[in-house]
């Protein structure tokens, strides 16, 4: 069985989706709709923008959705039996579930990184990557260290070894010299504008509830693995649920990736920008010969 799965924010590059504008026209209607859509010239800040303009929240996570949902549409070969997606890569495979339409998917994806913005802008805060420690032993450093001044939890459980934290930026800091010290390889704080995927991220929450309430979904037409809970899910409101809870819930990608094996997926399609999703994957599936993990040509 074959899964379509979506990258986050943060395999962004200059120069994506060029291909596909050039060559497809029915593509090219679509980047023109987005430009509409958002009310700027996303598609020249991907194209031939600067990487500072690319990594503008506000615009990464419309330009990694938009290329994502127009590889899978016009690049990929076949349909899915199954997606999930990464962080913001969940409002790119419930396009290609047919759970939502491209607009209107483009348009919360936007509400949700302007929120996301204010969020970040109200408190300083930041993410790090721990590698080559156990979930256990990140978890207890998190709890450790927190305070309800000074916040640090778990934010992505990327695959086995690998686990992002995030909260505030003094609790992260002193979380990554606790954890260095027990022995992992690398305690990395990250280049984000904040701390998503933590409690921090709640005025951003209630923001994007209110869209996400006001916006129609559809019954998927396959299993949509989502975030909060790694699990499967087909019924609309329990969708829109879980993806008001994702902003404040840690991902849960390898629990996801383990279900969707679970249920028969042996061929993993990345969509997308990057190719970090199949680095997840290949670790997560380690030892397993029948599972594969490839992007699109």
């Amino acid at each position: 069985m074959k899964a379509f799965v979506f990258p986050g924010q943060g395999s962004q590059f200059v120069g994506m989706g060029k291909d596909l504008y050039d060559s497809n026209t029915e593509a090219k209607a679509l980047f023109d709709k987005a430009d509409e859509i958002l009310g700027f010239k996303i598609t020249d800040i991907m194209f031939s923008g600067t990487d500072e303009e690319l990594k503008q929240t506000k615009v990464t996570q419309p330009a990694v959705f938009i290329h994502s949902v127009l590889s899978a549409k016009f690049k990929a070969d076949g349909k899915p039996d199954m997606v999930g997606g990464h962080s913001l890569g969940e409002f790119s495979a419930l396009v290609a579930a047919e759970a939502l339409t491209f607009e209107d998917a483009l348009k919360l994806v936007s509400a949700r990184a302007q929120a996301m913005q204010k969020a970040c802008e109200l408190k300083p805060s930041t993410m790090a990557a721990i590698i080559g420690l156990s979930d256990e032993q990140v978890e207890a450093v998190c709890q450790e260290v927190s305070n309800k001044d000074n916040l640090v939890v778990p934010a992505n459980y990327n695959c086995p070894g690998q686990l992002v934290i995030s909260g505030d930026i003094e609790a992260v800091n002193t979380a990554c010299d606790k954890l260095k010290a027990l022995g992992a390889k690398r305690a990395l704080v990250l280049n984000v504008s904040g701390a998503f995927h933590s409690p921090l991220m709640q005025p951003a929450k209630e923001e994007l509830e209110a869209a996400i309430r006001e916006t129609e979904f559809h019954k998927p037409v396959c299993p949509v693995y989502q975030n909060v809970d790694g699990k499967a899910h087909t019924d609309p409101q329990g969708i829109k649920a879980n993806l008001i809870a994702q902003l404040t819930s840690p991902v849960r990608w390898t629990e996801e990736v383990n279900e969707m094996v679970a249920a028969g997926a042996t061929e993993f399609v990345e969509c997308g920008p990057g190719k970090a999703l199949q680095g997840m994957i290949g670790r997560i599936c380690k030892g397993n010969e029948n599972v594969s993990a490839h992007g699109l040509a």
